[in-house]
Protein backbone atom coordinates (compact mmCIF):
# COMPACT_ATOMS: atom_id res chain seq x y z
CA UNK A 1 0.00 0.00 0.00
CA UNK A 2 1.38 3.23 -0.77
CA UNK A 3 2.18 6.20 1.31
CA UNK A 4 -1.07 7.87 -0.46
CA UNK A 5 -3.66 5.12 0.11
CA UNK A 6 -2.82 5.31 3.37
CA UNK A 7 -3.06 8.80 3.64
CA UNK A 8 -6.75 8.51 2.13
CA UNK A 9 -7.73 5.37 4.56
CA UNK A 10 -6.89 7.57 7.67
CA UNK A 11 -9.03 10.18 6.22
CA UNK A 12 -12.09 7.92 5.26
CA UNK A 13 -11.74 6.52 8.66
CA UNK A 14 -11.82 10.23 10.47
CA UNK A 15 -14.79 10.64 8.77
CA UNK A 16 -17.01 8.19 9.58
CA UNK A 17 -15.81 8.71 12.96
CA UNK A 18 -16.97 12.19 12.52
CA UNK A 19 -20.19 10.94 10.83
CA UNK A 20 -20.59 8.91 13.91
CA UNK A 21 -20.46 11.79 16.07
CA UNK A 22 -22.86 13.60 14.21
CA UNK A 23 -25.72 11.28 13.54
CA UNK A 24 -26.58 10.86 17.81
CA UNK A 25 -26.23 14.44 18.24
CA UNK A 26 -28.09 15.57 15.06
CA UNK A 27 -31.09 13.42 16.59
CA UNK A 28 -30.78 14.48 19.58
CA UNK A 29 -31.52 18.14 18.28
CA UNK A 30 -34.57 16.83 16.65
CA UNK A 31 -35.81 15.20 19.39
CA UNK A 32 -35.32 18.26 21.11
CA UNK A 33 -37.33 20.77 18.71
CA UNK A 34 -40.14 17.91 18.80
CA UNK A 35 -40.56 18.27 21.96
CA UNK A 36 -41.03 21.84 22.21
CA UNK A 37 -43.46 22.13 19.47
CA UNK A 38 -45.22 19.63 21.73
CA UNK A 39 -45.02 21.35 24.60
CA UNK A 40 -46.05 24.60 22.67
CA UNK A 41 -49.04 22.79 21.64
CA UNK A 42 -49.90 21.31 24.84
CA UNK A 43 -49.70 25.00 26.65
CA UNK A 44 -52.00 26.20 23.30
CA UNK A 45 -54.57 23.65 24.35
CA UNK A 46 -53.88 24.61 28.35
CA UNK A 47 -55.11 27.93 27.35
CA UNK A 48 -57.60 27.23 26.08
CA UNK A 49 -58.78 25.09 28.75
CA UNK A 50 -58.64 28.16 30.98
CA UNK A 51 -60.66 30.15 28.90
CA UNK A 52 -63.67 27.80 29.05
CA UNK A 53 -62.87 27.22 32.25
CA UNK A 54 -63.73 31.15 33.07
CA UNK A 55 -66.32 30.96 30.87
CA UNK A 56 -68.05 28.80 33.28
CA UNK A 57 -67.49 31.05 36.06
CA UNK A 58 -71.33 32.42 37.57
CA UNK A 59 -74.51 32.19 36.79
CA UNK A 60 -75.60 34.09 33.31
CA UNK A 61 -76.72 31.90 30.70
CA UNK A 62 -73.65 30.86 28.36
CA UNK A 63 -74.36 31.00 24.45
CA UNK A 64 -73.27 27.78 22.78
CA UNK A 65 -72.56 28.72 18.82
CA UNK A 66 -73.84 29.41 16.78
CA UNK A 67 -72.67 25.96 15.13
CA UNK A 68 -71.78 26.36 11.55
CA UNK A 69 -70.25 23.63 10.44
CA UNK A 70 -70.92 20.35 9.18
CA UNK A 71 -73.49 18.56 11.14
CA UNK A 72 -70.33 15.32 11.29
CA UNK A 73 -68.27 17.56 13.68
CA UNK A 74 -71.90 18.63 15.36
CA UNK A 75 -72.73 15.23 16.66
CA UNK A 76 -69.47 13.60 16.69
CA UNK A 77 -67.65 16.37 18.71
CA UNK A 78 -69.55 19.53 19.89
CA UNK A 79 -72.66 17.90 21.63
CA UNK A 80 -70.16 15.55 23.21
CA UNK A 81 -67.72 18.28 24.53
CA UNK A 82 -70.66 20.41 25.67
CA UNK A 83 -71.85 17.38 27.49
CA UNK A 84 -68.55 17.29 29.04
CA UNK A 85 -68.09 20.99 29.77
CA UNK A 86 -71.29 21.06 31.95
CA UNK A 87 -69.80 17.83 34.18
CA UNK A 88 -65.95 19.32 34.29
CA UNK A 89 -67.25 22.79 35.39
CA UNK A 90 -71.02 21.97 37.17
CA UNK A 91 -72.66 24.47 34.39
CA UNK A 92 -76.25 23.52 35.19
CA UNK A 93 -78.02 22.59 32.10
CA UNK A 94 -79.93 25.32 32.41
CA UNK A 95 -77.22 27.93 31.64
CA UNK A 96 -76.79 26.55 28.24
CA UNK A 97 -78.78 28.64 25.69
CA UNK A 98 -77.53 26.05 22.27
CA UNK A 99 -77.49 27.99 18.83
CA UNK A 100 -77.92 25.25 15.52
CA UNK A 101 -80.40 24.47 12.83
CA UNK A 102 -82.30 22.44 11.26
CA UNK A 103 -84.57 21.37 13.77
CA UNK A 104 -81.74 19.89 16.63
CA UNK A 105 -83.72 20.33 19.51
CA UNK A 106 -84.19 16.69 20.30
CA UNK A 107 -80.41 15.93 20.25
CA UNK A 108 -79.26 18.90 22.64
CA UNK A 109 -82.10 17.84 24.99
CA UNK A 110 -79.60 17.11 28.16
CA UNK A 111 -77.13 19.64 27.07
CA UNK A 112 -78.68 23.14 27.23
CA UNK A 113 -81.58 24.40 28.91
CA UNK A 114 -82.87 26.75 25.89
CA UNK A 115 -82.52 26.37 22.05
CA UNK A 116 -82.47 28.66 18.80
CA UNK A 117 -82.23 27.75 15.67
CA UNK A 118 -80.44 29.53 13.50
CA UNK A 119 -83.37 29.26 10.80
CA UNK A 120 -85.45 31.62 13.06
CA UNK A 121 -82.99 34.01 12.90
CA UNK A 122 -82.04 33.90 9.00
CA UNK A 123 -83.41 32.95 5.86
CA UNK A 124 -81.79 30.04 4.15
CA UNK A 125 -80.45 31.95 1.42
CA UNK A 126 -78.47 34.24 4.27
CA UNK A 127 -77.45 31.24 6.14
CA UNK A 128 -75.84 30.18 2.74
CA UNK A 129 -74.04 32.94 1.83
CA UNK A 130 -73.00 33.81 5.10
CA UNK A 131 -71.62 30.42 5.65
CA UNK A 132 -69.58 30.52 2.06
CA UNK A 133 -68.51 34.21 2.77
CA UNK A 134 -66.89 32.49 6.44
CA UNK A 135 -65.22 29.59 4.99
CA UNK A 136 -63.77 31.50 2.21
CA UNK A 137 -62.47 34.39 4.35
CA UNK A 138 -61.38 31.81 7.76
CA UNK A 139 -61.04 28.74 6.65
CA UNK A 140 -59.90 28.55 3.33
CA UNK A 141 -63.26 27.04 1.83
CA UNK A 142 -63.46 24.39 4.73
CA UNK A 143 -66.18 23.87 7.04
CA UNK A 144 -64.40 23.83 10.67
CA UNK A 145 -65.23 26.98 12.79
CA UNK A 146 -61.05 28.32 13.57
CA UNK A 147 -62.65 31.83 14.50
CA UNK A 148 -65.78 33.81 14.95
CA UNK A 149 -66.21 36.02 12.07
CA UNK A 150 -68.79 38.58 11.18
CA UNK A 151 -71.27 36.11 10.22
CA UNK A 152 -70.85 34.37 13.23
CA UNK A 153 -71.12 37.95 15.45
CA UNK A 154 -74.35 38.77 13.44
CA UNK A 155 -76.00 35.33 14.19
CA UNK A 156 -75.05 35.89 18.18
CA UNK A 157 -76.45 39.65 18.23
CA UNK A 158 -79.87 38.19 16.86
CA UNK A 159 -79.69 35.55 19.98
CA UNK A 160 -78.77 38.46 22.45
CA UNK A 161 -81.66 40.32 20.80
CA UNK A 162 -83.81 37.21 20.58
CA UNK A 163 -83.47 36.08 24.31
CA UNK A 164 -83.08 40.09 25.82
CA UNK A 165 -79.59 38.72 26.90
CA UNK A 166 -76.88 41.82 25.49
CA UNK A 167 -73.81 40.47 27.48
CA UNK A 168 -74.54 36.77 27.45
CA UNK A 169 -70.86 35.31 27.22
CA UNK A 170 -70.18 33.10 24.26
CA UNK A 171 -68.92 29.36 24.05
CA UNK A 172 -68.12 29.35 20.81
CA UNK A 173 -67.17 26.56 18.58
CA UNK A 174 -63.52 27.75 17.67
CA UNK A 175 -62.78 27.05 21.06
CA UNK A 176 -63.39 22.98 20.02
CA UNK A 177 -61.81 23.23 17.04
CA UNK A 178 -58.49 24.98 18.58
CA UNK A 179 -58.44 21.96 21.70
CA UNK A 180 -58.59 18.87 19.20
CA UNK A 181 -56.75 20.31 15.75
CA UNK A 182 -53.47 18.92 17.03
CA UNK A 183 -55.20 15.96 18.77
CA UNK A 184 -56.93 14.78 15.05
CA UNK A 185 -53.55 15.57 13.30
CA UNK A 186 -51.27 13.73 15.59
CA UNK A 187 -49.38 15.95 17.46
CA UNK A 188 -51.37 15.57 20.44
CA UNK A 189 -52.14 11.97 22.35
CA UNK A 190 -56.03 10.73 21.82
CA UNK A 191 -56.11 10.66 25.72
CA UNK A 192 -56.09 14.80 25.35
CA UNK A 193 -59.20 14.16 23.55
CA UNK A 194 -61.18 11.60 25.71
CA UNK A 195 -60.58 13.73 28.78
CA UNK A 196 -62.54 16.54 27.02
CA UNK A 197 -65.91 14.76 25.70
CA UNK A 198 -68.73 12.70 27.28
CA UNK A 199 -70.71 10.51 25.23
CA UNK A 200 -74.32 9.20 25.63
CA UNK A 201 -76.86 6.66 24.12
CA UNK A 202 -79.58 9.10 22.86
CA UNK A 203 -83.27 8.76 23.34
CA UNK A 204 -85.43 10.98 21.26
CA UNK A 205 -89.03 11.59 23.35
CA UNK A 206 -91.06 11.87 20.77
CA UNK A 207 -90.48 10.00 17.24
CA UNK A 208 -93.20 11.10 14.83
CA UNK A 209 -94.84 8.42 12.39
CA UNK A 210 -94.87 10.17 9.31
CA UNK A 211 -97.55 10.18 6.74
CA UNK A 212 -96.66 7.60 3.73
CA UNK A 213 -93.15 6.02 4.93
CA UNK A 214 -93.60 2.51 5.75
CA UNK A 215 -93.38 1.10 9.49
CA UNK A 216 -90.27 -1.50 8.45
CA UNK A 217 -87.92 0.21 6.68
CA UNK A 218 -84.20 1.32 5.92
CA UNK A 219 -83.15 4.76 5.87
CA UNK A 220 -80.35 5.67 3.48
CA UNK A 221 -78.52 8.99 3.48
CA UNK A 222 -75.99 9.34 0.68
CA UNK A 223 -74.64 12.18 -0.43
CA UNK A 224 -71.33 13.49 -2.24
CA UNK A 225 -68.62 15.30 -0.30
CA UNK A 226 -65.07 14.62 0.53
CA UNK A 227 -65.31 10.81 1.54
CA UNK A 228 -67.76 10.25 -1.67
CA UNK A 229 -66.98 12.28 -4.78
CA UNK A 230 -69.49 12.62 -7.15
CA UNK A 231 -68.48 11.57 -10.55
CA UNK A 232 -70.16 9.32 -13.17
CA UNK A 233 -69.40 6.06 -11.90
CA UNK A 234 -69.98 6.81 -7.85
CA UNK A 235 -73.71 7.71 -8.79
CA UNK A 236 -73.62 4.48 -10.85
CA UNK A 237 -72.23 2.38 -8.02
CA UNK A 238 -74.62 4.17 -5.52
CA UNK A 239 -78.09 3.65 -7.05
CA UNK A 240 -76.92 -0.37 -7.83
CA UNK A 241 -76.31 -0.52 -4.12
CA UNK A 242 -79.33 1.41 -3.10
CA UNK A 243 -81.07 -0.88 -5.72
CA UNK A 244 -80.35 -4.23 -4.01
CA UNK A 245 -80.75 -2.80 -0.52
CA UNK A 246 -84.61 -1.93 -1.64
CA UNK A 247 -84.88 -5.87 -2.51
CA UNK A 248 -84.50 -6.72 1.48
CA UNK A 249 -86.89 -3.73 2.79
CA UNK A 250 -87.93 -0.46 1.72
CA UNK A 251 -86.02 1.98 1.69
CA UNK A 252 -86.63 5.40 2.78
CA UNK A 253 -84.69 8.36 1.32
CA UNK A 254 -83.46 11.04 3.23
CA UNK A 255 -83.02 13.63 0.02
CA UNK A 256 -83.19 17.45 1.06
CA UNK A 257 -81.99 19.33 -1.60
CA UNK A 258 -82.34 22.27 0.28
CA UNK A 259 -78.72 23.79 -1.13
CA UNK A 260 -77.86 25.19 2.35
CA UNK A 261 -74.36 23.89 2.00
CA UNK A 262 -71.79 22.04 -0.61
CA UNK A 263 -73.66 18.58 -0.03
CA UNK A 264 -75.58 17.05 -2.75
CA UNK A 265 -77.90 14.28 -2.44
CA UNK A 266 -77.16 11.24 -5.10
CA UNK A 267 -80.02 10.85 -7.34
CA UNK A 268 -82.34 7.55 -6.25
CA UNK A 269 -85.22 8.57 -8.40
CA UNK A 270 -86.84 5.79 -9.83
CA UNK A 271 -85.44 2.95 -7.92
CA UNK A 272 -87.99 0.24 -6.92
CA UNK A 273 -89.21 0.33 -3.25
CA UNK A 274 -87.56 3.95 -2.35
CA UNK A 275 -89.93 6.44 -1.07
CA UNK A 276 -88.03 9.97 -0.83
CA UNK A 277 -89.11 12.20 2.06
CA UNK A 278 -88.07 15.51 0.90
CA UNK A 279 -91.62 16.91 0.87
CA UNK A 280 -91.59 16.40 4.67
CA UNK A 281 -88.87 18.52 5.27
CA UNK A 282 -88.29 22.44 5.42
CA UNK A 283 -84.80 24.06 6.42
CA UNK A 284 -86.25 25.00 9.77
CA UNK A 285 -86.87 20.85 10.75
CA UNK A 286 -85.11 18.79 7.88
CA UNK A 287 -82.32 17.41 10.21
CA UNK A 288 -84.90 17.07 13.18
CA UNK A 289 -86.98 14.89 10.53
CA UNK A 290 -83.88 13.07 9.55
CA UNK A 291 -82.96 11.99 13.01
CA UNK A 292 -87.05 10.85 13.90
CA UNK A 293 -86.73 8.41 10.38
CA UNK A 294 -83.11 7.30 11.16
CA UNK A 295 -84.61 6.20 14.92
CA UNK A 296 -87.36 4.50 13.64
CA UNK A 297 -85.23 2.62 11.10
CA UNK A 298 -84.08 -1.01 10.79
CA UNK A 299 -80.64 0.00 9.31
CA UNK A 300 -79.14 3.21 8.19
CA UNK A 301 -76.92 3.47 5.22
CA UNK A 302 -74.98 6.72 4.82
CA UNK A 303 -72.13 8.51 3.41
CA UNK A 304 -69.36 8.16 6.33
CA UNK A 305 -69.75 11.22 7.93
CA UNK A 306 -72.57 13.46 9.06
CA UNK A 307 -75.84 11.82 10.96
CA UNK A 308 -73.35 8.12 10.11
CA UNK A 309 -71.90 9.06 13.65
CA UNK A 310 -75.13 9.79 15.17
CA UNK A 311 -77.35 7.06 13.68
CA UNK A 312 -75.18 4.38 16.05
CA UNK A 313 -76.11 6.62 19.31
CA UNK A 314 -79.85 6.31 18.40
CA UNK A 315 -79.73 2.15 19.12
CA UNK A 316 -79.54 1.66 14.59
CA UNK A 317 -77.30 -0.64 13.41
CA UNK A 318 -75.50 1.78 10.56
CA UNK A 319 -73.29 1.06 7.52
CA UNK A 320 -71.22 4.00 6.61
CA UNK A 321 -70.38 4.77 2.74
CA UNK A 322 -67.57 6.00 1.40
CA UNK A 323 -65.00 5.93 -1.94
CA UNK A 324 -61.89 8.21 -0.35
CA UNK A 325 -60.57 7.38 3.09
CA UNK A 326 -57.79 10.09 3.32
CA UNK A 327 -59.17 12.47 5.72
CA UNK A 328 -61.74 9.63 7.77
CA UNK A 329 -59.09 7.70 9.85
CA UNK A 330 -58.96 9.87 13.04
CA UNK A 331 -62.48 10.42 12.63
CA UNK A 332 -63.24 6.77 12.53
CA UNK A 333 -61.26 5.62 14.97
CA UNK A 334 -63.08 7.77 17.65
CA UNK A 335 -66.36 7.27 16.39
CA UNK A 336 -65.53 3.15 16.80
CA UNK A 337 -63.81 3.78 20.61
CA UNK A 338 -66.95 6.35 21.63
CA UNK A 339 -69.62 3.90 20.44
CA UNK A 340 -67.73 0.81 22.60
CA UNK A 341 -67.33 3.26 25.72
CA UNK A 342 -71.81 3.58 25.38
CA UNK A 343 -72.88 0.30 23.76
CA UNK A 344 -73.96 1.91 21.00
CA UNK A 345 -74.82 0.41 17.69
CA UNK A 346 -72.96 -1.79 15.10
CA UNK A 347 -71.00 0.65 12.92
CA UNK A 348 -69.42 -0.54 9.74
CA UNK A 349 -68.03 0.55 6.94
CA UNK A 350 -68.42 -0.16 3.31
CA UNK A 351 -65.32 1.09 0.50
CA UNK A 352 -67.10 1.01 -2.79
CA UNK A 353 -63.95 1.02 -4.63
CA UNK A 354 -63.58 -2.01 -2.93
CA UNK A 355 -67.38 -3.35 -4.31
CA UNK A 356 -66.32 -2.31 -7.50
CA UNK A 357 -62.93 -4.28 -7.70
CA UNK A 358 -65.04 -7.21 -6.96
CA UNK A 359 -67.67 -6.89 -9.50
CA UNK A 360 -70.57 -7.00 -6.83
CA UNK A 361 -72.33 -4.03 -7.86
CA UNK A 362 -72.12 -5.09 -11.34
CA UNK A 363 -73.61 -8.64 -10.46
CA UNK A 364 -77.71 -8.56 -9.71
CA UNK A 365 -79.03 -11.24 -7.71
CA UNK A 366 -75.65 -11.70 -5.49
CA UNK A 367 -75.80 -8.34 -3.73
CA UNK A 368 -79.24 -9.23 -2.12
CA UNK A 369 -78.07 -12.14 -0.76
CA UNK A 370 -74.77 -11.59 0.53
CA UNK A 371 -76.20 -8.48 2.54
CA UNK A 372 -79.32 -10.56 3.95
CA UNK A 373 -76.83 -12.54 5.77
CA UNK A 374 -74.85 -9.14 6.70
CA UNK A 375 -77.70 -8.00 7.92
CA UNK A 376 -78.12 -10.83 10.38
CA UNK A 377 -74.98 -10.61 11.22
CA UNK A 378 -75.36 -6.86 11.95
CA UNK A 379 -78.20 -7.89 14.21
CA UNK A 380 -80.92 -5.08 11.89
CA UNK A 381 -84.35 -4.77 13.89
CA UNK A 382 -87.03 -7.19 11.60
Amino acid sequence: MSGLDAVRNLGSKAGRRLQAVHKPFVRMMRRRAREGEHEALRRDALAVDREIARLALGTAPIIAGPWLAEVGYEVLYWIPFLRWFREAHAVPRGRLIIVSRGGMEAVYADVGGTYVDIFDLATPESLAAGNARRRAEHEGGGQKQSVAGAFDEELLAATRARLGLPRAPVLHPSLLFRLFRNVWHGNLPMDFFWRRTQYAMLALEKVQAYSGVPDDFIAVKLYSGAALPRNQASQEAVRSLVTRIASIAPVVALDTDLGVDEHSDFDLHGIPGVTSVRELMSPRTNLGVQLALIARSRLFLGTCGGLAWMAPFLGVPTVAVYENDRILAPHLLIARQAGALVGAAEFATVDLRALGRLGVLDAPGRMGSDLDSCAIRARIKI
